[in-house]
């Protein structure tokens, strides 16, 4: 991701620069994030809150990626407000995955009338991704549950009244990313698929989001980058 990334936003007319991974983490210090316009923190779950805060702090805007540390989000929005600058978070910043999202909120408020269809997902990924399900398939069981009342958050112990979405992971190959939400009923099926084709899409964007948030304050969703309502 980071090269795609690096590659995307030379292409754009940006110039990249900072580059900070494991080997060089002490660089991600006051000297070298003077004058940044905005980060772009694509990491892993054990060290993507302390690289996100650590611009944050330096009031640097933050674009991150990273799944797998959310239970932390509320100190990075306390960290990004107190700092007077801007965050935004994605389980997935493609564009394609953002246009899913929606159509998934809609397909789910819609299938609501229709009690003979039930809802699965399923994700498939590299071999290398770390967390299972993804984020993406969390976000898109999430959407589903905010706009269907029969279904609560995957994988959880539902309430009364309530199924939970579930979620099959499948890890394999290169894979980059295909996730298919299929509501089945015994007439038929209906199915919402997005198979990423490299990274580069996620870069992209990444990217965007970045522009977007270099000139803002507060906390955004890909919902504001896309200019959905």
């Amino acid at each position: 991701m980071g090269h795609e990334i690096e590659s995307v936003a030379v292409r754009r007319g940006h110039n990249v620069k900072l580059i900070v991974d494991v080997n060089n983490i002490e660089d991600l210090n006051d000297e070298n994030l003077k004058d940044i316009n905005a980060a772009i923190e694509f990491s892993s779950p054990d060290s993507a809150f302390e690289n996100v805060v650590a611009c944050l702090n330096r009031k640097v805007p933050v674009v991150s990626g990273t799944t797998g540390w959310l239970e932390k989000f509320e100190e990075a929005a306390d960290a990004c407000m107190k700092n007077k600058t801007a965050f935004i978070h994605s389980s997935n910043f493609s564009i394609g995955v953002n246009l899913l999202f929606r159509l998934n909120r809609e397909l789910a408020r819609q299938m609501e009338r229709y009690g003979e269809y039930s809802v699965s997902i399923e994700e498939i990924h590299h071999t290398k991704k770390l967390d299972a399900p993804s984020g993406t398939a969390i976000s898109l069981a999430d959407g589903i549950s905010a706009g269907h009342k029969s279904y609560t958050r995957y994988n959880t112990d539902a309430p009364e009244g309530k199924k939970s979405v579930p979620i099959h992971s499948i890890r394999e190959g290169a894979v980059p990313g295909t996730h298919t939400v299929t509501w089945d009923s015994e007439i038929d099926t209906i199915s919402l698929k997005h198979e990423a084709k490299n990274r580069r899409g996620f870069a992209l964007g990444a990217v965007v989001a970045a522009e977007y948030i270099s000139t803002r304050q507060g906390l955004f969703t890909m919902n504001d980058v896309m200019g959905f309502l």
